[in-house]
């Protein structure tokens, strides 16, 4: 079975369920695009493949920036890795959470490794111990994203079973 994005395992145990509607993810994306450009001006933005993608790809879009993608296994394995253009150019890194950093942390070296003038990091959701440069909302709860809500079962477009159970839990407490 795939690791989703609310499915991580995590340190802490989630205080209750946040389900990030469309609307809410774009007003996420708005505020980490703001975020970013106040402080950082990325030449290049890059989403980690696959949930980081959708962010990475939005936040480039607002501050007109080139978009580029790169792929980790859940074992670990770069598969898919950064483009060379980001040699001698800032970069942006983007990913839909952060927990511990271990992704994170493989996405850098790999940029790294192409001698990049500049790097940083940025997450829709802080979740966890490890703190990127930038971040649109910290948060503790189980987190449901508008792209991860429904899959196909047998043919059908259904509520992802697990989420089923997961959002009878209810809202933050």
């Amino acid at each position: 079975m795939p690791q989703f994005a609310g499915s991580r395992s995590r340190s802490k145990t989630p205080r209750g369920v946040l389900q990030v509607d469309w609307p809410f993810f774009g007003e996420l994306c708005r505020v980490l695009a703001l975020k970013v450009f106040r402080e950082y001006d990325p030449e290049v933005v890059i989403g980690i493949a696959k949930a980081g993608v959708i962010p990475g790809a939005v936040v480039a879009s607002i501050l007109q920036r080139d978009f580029a993608s790169i792929a980790i296994t859940p074992g670990g394995a770069v598969i898919a890795g950064p483009p060379r253009l980001v040699t001698g150019k800032r970069v942006l890194i983007v990913d839909e959470t952060c927990e511990s950093g271990s992704t994170m942390k493989l996405v850098l070296a790999a940029v790294r490794d192409l001698k990049p003038a500049a790097v940083k990091t940025a997450v829709s959701f802080k979740t966890g111990a490890y703190r990127p440069d930038f971040f649109a909302l910290e948060n503790e709860n189980f987190i449901i994203l508008p792209w991860d809500l429904e899959v196909i079962v047998n043919g059908e477009i259904v509520v992802r079973p697990d989420y089923r159970e997961k959002l009878k839990e209810g809202p933050p407490r």
